[in-house]
């Protein structure tokens, strides 16, 4: 059975986490209940971008592409301000560095054999 900590924390139990999909970084919501108290796993509404319509997350991806490209065209427009170019010494990274091999697979993914 936990206790509660100097902290005023509790630990949820491996059995009830398990259970109800209670994941790290998960919000817990404390309701009052008579003399007793109801723990409630808040289900976020970061499901509320279902709620948008079609129209509404393309404006979002639109809007949000057409930043990243003025941010990308901004730091190439720099780039040959100075005279150089967007290479791995400004990226900080090579493709060879990304990929294990030829066949494309990222770095520290097990090898199937």
């Amino acid at each position: 059975m936990p206790k509660v900590t100097s902290k005023l924390q509790l630990t949820v139990p491996k059995a009830i986490a398990d259970q109800y999909g209670i994941r790290p970084g998960d919000e817990l919501e404390w309701v009052p209940a008579g003399e007793s108290i109801r723990v409630e796993l808040v289900r976020h509404k970061a499901k509320a971008g279902h709620e948008l319509t079609t129209e509404e997350r393309l404006a979002l991806f639109d809007a949000n592409t057409k930043w990243l490209d003025e941010l990308q065209a901004e730091q190439l427009k720099e780039a040959k301000a100075k005279g150089t170019s967007l290479t791995r010494e400004t990226r900080g990274w090579t493709r060879e560095e990304l990929y294990e091999d030829e066949r494309g697979l990222p770095r520290g993914l097990p090898r199937r054999h």
